[in-house]
């Protein structure tokens, strides 16, 4: 929507403001700097906090990264809350406006229709129910304690340049805008953020329908093809389920677990051929999006494993975990301890690791007894549903006619009109999400095939959400019961309520290694969630109940004394319920497990050193087959044999430095494009990427035939395909041995098509070598991989590309970098970037860890960015040169390694 009068004259006056304060000159620039740090957390001392029953300790080290020790629970997470919100509450602001659709009330009109799909989806009332319905008495005490805290903060700085540089800026545009109180619903409204962006295969499922308008359902099987169950194996050996208990199948002991629900989703191949421009119309609102842990669905992926104490040089487990997900500043991780003086019934954790701010406890890290790690198990929570709507309220089932729910939301707009839009949600629970942000509502235009879909008449097909996270669940309780748990019976037991986003859970004690799938999974009826599924059909829904928790897949001790989640196959397909079709395809798994195979062999061990070694394996391995095949293709010209020559003696690394990683990276965009974007349909394809295509004949026309014609993309960069990630990895792999396929025709340079393999790689090679010209130089000796492969560090509102209200000075101000980045997308160093737009780094390994089971003072971990979300605070940034070297730092955990890591200490008091 285009910014008020009101909002692009403010932008104006923000960029002056930012020129002032920048320019750092006489008096004016030191009454700008002193205004910026005002907003800077107190650090030692000591300061009042209501409602503490005795004084809790903070103890920041080096790199600002608090360990809070109290007497009781409630007054730790009080803290937490006060502590957070020192160093982070733009940013818990920004995402508790986000969660409950309310980005207007900041920013302006640019974001009403961000917040009328987030308003659609419910997030915030969802939430509200967990908290009123389902969360423990515990938790919710916690959570009100949390809440309690931030406010005290707040109450300290109740808006303005005192609390952020973020808000000072804000205010210029913004003027009226003034934070409200914490409430517990904020804290419990971020794990529906979470559990959008981890949220499987709905994208896929979109996709496929799109290229069904010009591909057959053979082809497009060829584009999602089976996964290398043989060659790349699953996290464990697939057991058997007995009624509703699931047995492993590698001799591990039999544990308790709790019970527990997982699932939702659904899905038929009638839907493949659906409309056209209502599934384009759904993937424009998905786009608009705000990104809060990355992209969804695209390489959101993670690393971890673990290893048993009779294969370490220590003696006890070592468990490492690197999750990748978009990249930002501030962080999305937090670091944290959470310590009790004394553990005892009042007062229960003794915990460190990663959290989120916004949200007490901590997510993933140890306590004294265990450890724990997380991977996305990409479990299938998304469905589609394509709706008969047959009236403002009514849409049609099985011959009759139902009624939707219906509820109407008025979006606050600051600097304009507030708008109000109707939700309407099926009985199942499923809003529609392709109504527009207007009382109007406008579905589908086209039917799909199939004689038994209803005609689409004039209100035409809507298409509703079925999704795991907007039922009410216990994730919330899942955390806290983590915290505290003190051994594998307690981490099953808080397994059985981590409803989403569903995890691959891996476990560590000193004795024990393990592993857990937890999840709300659906059970569907007809369909296997691959397509958008028959609403007017009730035999597509889904079941009343998901995928017992006692049923998901487990694994204590294995016999191989270790365990490997790379987002790969959980489990094979004798497995009895379906938990994805969707999985990534374990090309970093596969690597994983070989790396840890061949250190143990020969009767050798696994050191803290060569975890962490292994978290930096930028190794290309789809290369190894890859580059022998293009070395073999006869390069006439010169000029590009001599990019070719730099594959000659290449290792596959794709180290920063790297000019044949560049080379190569630049060929494998170039067969992508060639093989398949040149084939796809616009709105798959990169928006202004622009393409000679064959525009197939008319079939209503007899004069009709087809011509090569330009035709530009029209979808989001970061979400076009193909994307060259590790399912396109597979998808090269299987079509490399049938050097006639289809998918080798491709359109030349000189508007020819052309046939055939070698061709076809040859082209790839002529154009990457002009490609990286354009973007490097002519001379080859001076090219790197790190100089395509960059990483930019955003602030993720004001200082993104797209923020409504920002000037490029701002994000100068805001952002860091750009960093010259290793790795690559289907790699374990899991740097991605998407080939369908350019080199650009889209997703990292967000932070890493390896934990010690012998010495938790030994264990390491780094973040990207820093502890603190003040753009010049001395933690803002400081640990990202730690992260690209590919080091860790030490982290302390026992009282006295606390103690001689402290570099400020303050004592709250109650006051």
């Amino acid at each position: 929507m285009p910014r008020s009068k009101k909002f692009r004259r403010a932008r104006l006056i923000v960029i002056v403001l930012v020129v002032l304060l920048v320019a750092g000159a006489g008096y004016g620039g030191y009454r700008g700097v002193a205004a910026v740090r005002a907003s800077f957390p107190e650090v030692d001392g000591t300061v009042k906090l209501a409602g503490l029953s005795a004084p809790v300790d903070v103890k920041r080290d080096a790199n600002g990264i608090p360990q809070l020790y109290a007497d009781t629970s409630e007054d730790l997470f009080r803290a937490q809350g006060y502590v957070q919100a020192q160093d982070r509450f733009w940013e818990m602001d920004v995402r508790r406006h986000i969660t409950a659709g309310r980005l207007s009330e900041m920013f302006g009109d640019s974001q009403v229709e961000t917040d009328a799909m987030i308003r659609t989806m419910g997030w915030r009332q969802v939430a509200q129910k967990e908290f009123d319905t389902v969360l423990s008495a515990d938790t919710k005490k916690n959570l009100q304690a949390y809440a309690d805290g931030v406010n005290a903060w707040l109450a300290e700085h109740p808006g303005g340049s005192s609390a952020s540089l973020e808000y000072g800026l804000l205010g210029v545009v913004n003027g009226d805008y003034e934070p409200e109180q914490w409430t517990p619903v904020d804290s419990v409204s971020w794990l529906k953020a979470m559990a959008w962006d981890l949220s499987g295969n709905l994208q896929e499922e979109i996709d496929r329908s799109l290229l069904a308008q010009d591909f057959s359902p053979e082809k497009i099987d060829e584009l999602y093809p089976d996964y290398p169950f043989a060659r790349n194996g699953t996290i464990v050996k697939t057991g058997t389920v007995n009624g509703t208990a699931y047995k492993p199948a590698d001799g591990s002991t039999p544990a308790g677990g709790g019970t527990g629900t997982t699932g939702t989703g659904t899905g038929t191949a009638q839907g493949a051929a659906a409309t056209k421009a209502v599934l384009k119309d759904v993937t424009d609102r998905i786009d608009a999006l705000p990104e809060m842990l990355g992209r969804n669905g695209q390489g959101i992926g993670s690393n971890s494993w673990v290893v048993a104490g009779s294969h370490t040089t220590t003696g006890k487990p070592l468990l490492a975990n690197d999750p990748h997900l978009g990249p930002g500043l501030p962080s999305v991780w937090y670091q944290m301890g959470l310590h009790c003086r004394t553990v005892s019934p009042t007062c229960q954790y003794d915990v460190s690791g990663f959290t989120f701010a916004g949200m007490p406890g901590v997510v993933i890290g140890h306590n004294k007894d265990i450890a724990w790690g997380l991977t996305n198990l990409g479990a299938d929570v998304t469905d589609l549903f394509l709706e008969k709507v047959t009236g403002p309220e009514t849409y049609l089932v099985d011959g009759k006619e139902e009624r939707f729910e219906l509820r109407k939301e008025t979006i606050k707009v600051a600097g304009g009109e507030d708008r109000t839009i109707t939700v309407r949600t099926t009985a199942t629970g499923a809003p529609l999400i392709s109504d527009p942000s207007t009382e109007q509502q406008n579905v589908g235009k086209y039917a799909p095939n199939g004689t038994s879909a209803p005609d689409r008449g004039t209100g035409g097909y809507g298409v509703a959400l079925q999704w795991a996270a907007l039922i009410p669940g216990k994730t919330m309780d899942a955390v806290f019961a983590l915290d505290r748990a003190k051994g594998w019976e307690d981490f099953r037991k808080a397994a059985a309520d981590f409803a989403v986003p569903a995890q691959n859970l891996i476990y560590a004690d000193a004795k024990n290694i393990g592993y857990q799938a937890p999840g709300y999974i659906p059970v569907r009826g007809e369909g296997k969630g691959r397509y958008p599924a028959p609403g007017w059909d009730s035999a597509y829904q889904w079941k009343k109940d998901p995928v017992p928790f006692s049923a998901l897949p487990w694994s204590l001790n294995p016999a191989s004394g270790y365990i490997v989640t790379a987002n790969q196959a959980v489990v094979d397909p004798s497995y009895k319920y379906a938990l994805t079709s969707d999985w990534e395809y374990g090309t970093r798994a596969k690597e994983i497990t070989d790396q840890i195979e061949a250190r143990l062999k020969n009767n050798g061990k696994i050191s803290p050193d060569d975890m962490q070694e292994m978290q930096l394996d930028n190794t290309s391995i789809l290369a190894k087959t890859l580059v022998p095949m293009l070395l073999k293709v006869e390069i006439d010209d010169p000029y590009v044999r001599e990019a070719q020559d730099l594959l000659k003696d290449w290792n596959y690394h794709q180290d920063a430095d790297s000019a044949a990683a560049a080379y190569y990276n630049g060929v494998w965009r170039q067969l992508l494009t060639l093989a398949f974007g040149q084939k796809f349909p616009a709105d798959l394809r990169a928006e202004g990427n622009c393409l000679l295509v064959r525009q197939q004949a008319d079939p209503t026309k007899p004069d009709s035939k087809s011509k090569i014609v330009t035709e530009c993309g029209t979808r989001d960069p970061g979400r076009a395909q193909p994307d060259g990630g590790d399912r396109w990895t597979e998808v090269v792999r299987q079509q490399l041995e049938k050097p006639d396929s289809s998918w080798w025709t491709y359109i030349d340079s000189q508007h020819k098509e052309q046939k055939g393999l070698d061709n076809l790689l040859r082209e790839a090679m002529t154009n990457a070598r002009q490609e990286l010209t354009s973007l490097l130089t002519k001379d080859i000796t001076t090219w790197s991989w790190g100089r395509l492969h960059k990483l930019e560090l955003r602030e993720r509102t004001l200082g993104s590309d797209d923020s409504s209200i920002a000037s490029g000075a701002v994000r100068k101000l805001l952002n860091r970098g750009p960093y010259r980045l290793s790795g690559g997308s289907a790699a374990v160093d899991a740097a991605g970037w998407n080939a369908a737009a350019g080199y650009q780094v889209d997703w990292i390994p967000s932070m890493r860890m390896v934990i010690d089971l012998n010495d938790l003072d030994a264990s390491r971990w780094v973040n990207v960015g820093g502890a603190s979300g003040h753009a010049f605070h001395e933690n803002y940034n400081d640990q990202t040169d730690v992260w690209l070297k590919g080091d860790l730092l030490t982290w302390a955990y026992s009282p006295d390694a606390v103690e001689k890591a402290t570099k400020h200490k303050l004592t709250l008091t109650n006051g």
